[in-house]
């Protein structure tokens, strides 16, 4: 897992029978912040989460070069889930609330693009030895015990076999260990920052909600049953809602359902405990029609990332020298979209230029010394209150630019202090854009047409900053 400085989300999901639902339907999830933690300070929180991307980021790197080597759905209604913040808990994730089995019971889940396996916390045959279950899975006070999916009691839950061609050749993970022929397909999934998860394959089912307030089930769902787990990131979850691309992810069922479109909005990392971003299944009514856009990179080496086409970065106005090769993903470099990373890592020659740029800017600013980052400025001066923030701007190959708002690069680390929020990965490597760079914005991926949608939004329904 992952996932590190403040911002993630809950993924909601209802059960019920399936009726008819109506064509202009869709399915929303909302996301919720995750509730303060007592005695961690906003500092060593960063600093976990610093080091939990850097440890996330050399695992994506090691993945991406490994995969290297190697190598139509008609519109329909949507569904919507909403998704916390799990800022201030000491992780560094969003959370979203899935309903899992028949009869569905509900899970805490964290939301991640960079992963393919969905799984939740699991007994089948009373083999896991798991924490009891929780009675409160809606963000109450205090630290969660985690809620277990009892899979021996679910109707829909079908183990997926370790002879099968599915798990021998197609299932991320999968050990090659078969004792019987019918024996459950095995998994050990091992995560970016160190975190891993152990247990089986099976077919499940989850249920949602409609945006017309209807409910279905979301069958042949490919999930994991983890009898155990380890790594601080998922202290706080469930279980994990794999967004990565790939045939046998949520997001591949999700979107063959409702038109091969899913969208996210995550709320600013420091709003209200109460605000709640969302993911959106099929089209997204708060997108507008002409919203900038990117290219999408998809190719099967490359999963189950999101590699977006990158033409530069400017600060202040002025497009920064960069090297075309750092963006350019057959060359060794190119640059991701993961909502499990905190900072934006960028690649080396891309890291200096823009610190440096910005810094250029603030030279006036009082510097104070905070690992792990680099620029960080007493913000509580004459200095800082005359200083103009260098505004900045991602350009993507097409027609898009991102422009975010200052302070999702300019972050606060603690009272009275800013920092440069980026940090770096050696050359050649992978650049990511994470989730404070990507806040307050609402995301569409469409996978057909392989584009990135995005519109500056503060994620409540229709509301657009202009």
């Amino acid at each position: 897992m992952h996932r590190f400085i403040l911002l993630f989300f809950l993924l909601i999901l209802s059960s019920a029978p399936v009726p008819a639902f109506s064509a202009g339907s869709h399915l929303r999830l909302t996301l919720h912040r995750r509730p303060e933690s007592t005695g961690i300070s906003r500092l060593e929180i960063l600093r976990t989460m610093i080091h939990g991307d850097r440890r996330r980021h050399r695992m994506i790197s090691d993945k991406i070069r490994r995969r290297r080597r190697v190598c139509s759905v008609p519109p329909s209604p949507a569904i919507e889930m909403p998704v916390w913040s799990g800022a201030y808990t000491g992780t560094g994730q969003y959370f979203v609330r899935v309903r899992l089995g028949t009869p569905a019971k509900p899970f805490l889940l964290v939301t991640d693009t960079g992963s393919d396996l969905t799984w939740v916390t699991c007994r089948y045959h009373g083999r896991a030895d798991s924490p009891a279950p929780s009675p409160d899975v809606n963000g109450g006070g205090g630290r969660r015990s985690k809620r277990v999916f009892n899979a021996d009691l679910s109707r829909s839950f079908r183990p997926i076999s370790c002879s099968s061609d599915l798990c021998r050749t197609e299932l991320p993970f999968s050990l090659s260990t078969c004792p019987t022929p019918a024996s459950p397909c095995a998994y050990d999934y091992q995560y970016a920052e160190g975190s891993s998860a152990q247990g089986i394959f099976a077919n499940e089912s989850a249920t949602v909600e409609l945006l017309n307030g209807h409910r279905m089930k979301l069958k042949g769902l490919i999930i994991g049953c983890t009898s155990t787990s380890v790594g601080s990131s998922f202290i706080s979850a469930d279980g994990v809602l794999a967004l990565g691309y790939g045939p046998n992810t949520f997001v591949s069922r999700a979107t063959a359902k409702f038109g091969n479109l899913f969208s996210y909005c995550f709320v600013d990392h420091l709003s209200p405990r109460n605000a709640t971003g969302h993911l959106t299944f099929g089209p997204n009514p708060d997108l507008f029609p002409h919203s900038p856009s990117a290219r999408l990179i998809l190719e099967p080496k490359l999963q189950p990332f999101y590699y977006i086409s990158v033409a530069g970065i400017s600060v202040a106005g002025e497009l920064l020298r960069i090297p075309a090769s750092v963006w350019n993903d057959s060359s060794g470099g190119g640059a991701i979209l993961d909502s499990g990373t905190t900072l934006t890592i960028l690649a080396e020659p891309a890291y200096k230029a823009v610190v440096s740029a910005i810094s250029t800017q603030l030279i006036n600013v009082p510097r104070v010394e905070i690992d792990p980052f680099e620029y960080c400025y007493n913000w509580t001066t004459a200095a800082a209150a005359a200083t103009a923030v260098p505004g900045l701007t991602v350009h993507f190959t097409g027609s898009g630019n991102l422009t975010p708002p200052r302070k999702s690069y300019l972050i606060d680390v603690a009272d009275g202090v800013k920092c440069i929020g980026f940090s770096s990965t050696p050359w050649p490597g992978v650049s990511t854009i994470g989730n404070i760079l990507q806040q307050e914005h609402i995301w569409e991926f469409d996978l057909k047409n392989q584009r990135l949608r995005f519109h500056p939004s503060n994620c409540t329904e229709g509301s657009f900053y202009h």
